[in-house]
């Protein structure tokens, strides 16, 4: 049931957005457009938390000053830099009547040893419940896991020891997200993480790409792609090999999603890809259709009553019963035309050779000695 929260209506858990990083700043801003749009659009409130940054307050002044620009009706930024700010009322209140908390980019070990387990992270975790949008960027997207990737090496081989975890705010179940993927070459680690733990699905992330999580649907948004590794059915030697030692990762079931696909997270199967109108507007087009349909009936039939194909069908009915009954009777009168032809070419063929009779081998067209006008025929010479 939809309820309202600073003047923003929600219905629920709000949308938990993971960024690969490098988000675009300047031409479209897809991304930090989405965000702010679930964060409640020209109402939104939004909290940056530049805490994994170091920056300073430069980096809250640039999300600042893009997120007015796209429209939000306050941002304010909130930096707890050590566990004792995170619990201080004066850091985390802020954020209870937040739409929208946006934590940025940086050392992500450092974002996890400050958040996790205080009264800021549980802060971020209310804000969700009760509908805010909750997102991050690089760091930011890290952390919206349970477990999340503190640091590690790059590579496409999966390795023992490739990565450490770290704790995380536990949004984003049943799940280890990674970030900068394609660009920085971390497949590697994230499937060594899977091979390690196969009920854990990992989620890779490309820059200006964010997998935006609602309920147990996952959308992919922006210009590049989410890279998922299902290790249900994985067979590994993650147990046993050695340090440093290549991982054996067999049955890993990988989808790469580009922008506009959704997945469910729980099923663990793709749903949907491509662009797909709303279901109101697919039923509104279903029933345009079948308006149409009948209008051009209608329209073909216009003017013309049904007693008229009524008759039109009575009509050919007796035209072929005429044609079947006269059939047998045109059969016999054809039949006695070409009877007495038949006798007679009969009797022709009785009183001459046919033309075509074959000639035995050495015969001789045989003829009168005497010519029934003339007499005697005179020798023709031959031997």
């Amino acid at each position: 049931m939809s309820e309202q929260q600073g003047g923003v209506t929600t219905n629920g858990p709000g949308a938990l957005f993971a960024i690969g990083g490098a988000e675009d700043k300047l031409k479209k801003r897809l991304v930090l457009q989405e965000f702010v749009e679930a964060a409640g659009g020209s109402k939104a409130r939004i909290v940056v938390v530049p805490t994994a940054s170091a920056l300073g307050t430069d980096v809250i002044d640039v999300y600042s000053a893009l997120f007015a620009a796209l429209g939000a009706a306050s941002v304010v930024g909130v930096r707890p830099e050590n566990r004792e700010d995170a619990d201080d009322p004066a850091f985390f209140e802020p954020l209870n009547d937040a739409t929208g908390i946006f934590m940025t980019g940086g050392n992500q070990l450092k974002l996890s040893g400050v958040v996790t387990g205080t009264a800021f992270g549980q802060a971020v975790t209310d804000a969700h419940a009760r509908g805010a949008a909750v997102g991050g960027t690089s760091a930011g997207a890290s952390i919206l896991a349970e477990h999340m990737i503190a640091f590690g090496r790059s590579g496409a081989t999966p390795r023992q020891r490739m990565s450490q975890l770290a704790g995380g705010l536990g949004l984003v179940q049943g799940a280890i997200v990674d970030q900068h993927f394609a660009q920085r070459n971390r497949y590697g680690r994230l499937l060594s993480l899977v091979a390690q733990s196969p009920g854990l699905l990992g989620i890779g992330v490309d820059e200006d790409t964010a997998a935006v999580v609602r309920g147990s649907h996952l959308e992919v948004v922006g210009r590049g792609a989410v890279t998922i590794f299902d290790g249900s059915r994985i067979t590994s030697n993650a147990h046993y090999a050695s340090r440093s030692e290549a991982i054996l990762a067999s049955g890993v079931v990988l989808h790469v999603l580009p922008a506009t696909s959704t997945f469910d997270l729980k099923a663990r199967v793709l749903l949907s890809y491509g662009a797909q109108p709303p279901a109101e507007e697919i039923a509104s087009i279903e029933a345009a259709e079948a308006d149409l349909r009948k209008l051009a009936k209608e329209i073909a039939a216009e003017g013309v009553s049904p007693a008229y194909y009524a008759e039109r069908k009575r009509r050919a009915g007796r035209r072929t019963a005429k044609a079947t009954d006269a059939a047998p009777a045109a059969a016999k009168k054809a039949a006695k035309k070409v009877a007495p032809k038949t006798v007679r070419s009969s009797a022709a063929s009785q009183s001459r050779p046919e033309a075509t009779e074959p000639l035995s081998a050495g015969a001789e067209l045989s003829r009168p000695d005497t010519d029934p006008a003339t007499g005697p025929l005179p020798d023709s010479g031959n031997a």
